[in-house]
């Protein structure tokens, strides 16, 4: 029986991001500690990889990604959406996780909103 994971086998670790759509923000509500994020992977089998997480899913059995941290130890994030897409660098898998905001470290990106205004 295949494992209910997808793993993170080379590479750096994954960047999440704090997942902004309404659904997925709806998904991740309860009482748990946790939190919505997204993740962008670079595969070589998206489509097989999003059907290992139906096929979880239909048999109600949670699905988890499995990577190793910046420090180099491993973690686990319980999946709750994927998504395949094709781009013109090859296919990327996007999915939807639930982290532990306990063993979480945020980065805030101010981004450019500071300079857009000062152009004006």
């Amino acid at each position: 029986m295949e494992e209910n994971k997808i793993s993170i086998i080379e590479g750096p670790p994954p960047i999440f991001e704090t997942a902004q759509d309404g659904w997925a923000l709806g998904l991740g509500e309860g009482p748990h500690l946790g939190f919505s994020a997204i993740t962008h992977l670079r595969t070589y089998n998206g489509p097989a990889l999003v059907e290992r997480c139906y096929r979880a899913w239909h048999n109600k059995s949670p699905i988890h990604l499995h990577f190793r941290n910046g420090l180099g130890l491993e973690e686990h994030a319980p999946i709750f959406a994927a998504r395949s897409v094709e781009t013109a660098e090859g296919q990327v898998l996007l999915l939807w996780v639930n982290l532990d905001r306990e063993k979480v470290q945020f980065e805030l990106d101010p981004g450019n909103d500071e300079d857009a205004e000062n152009e004006n």
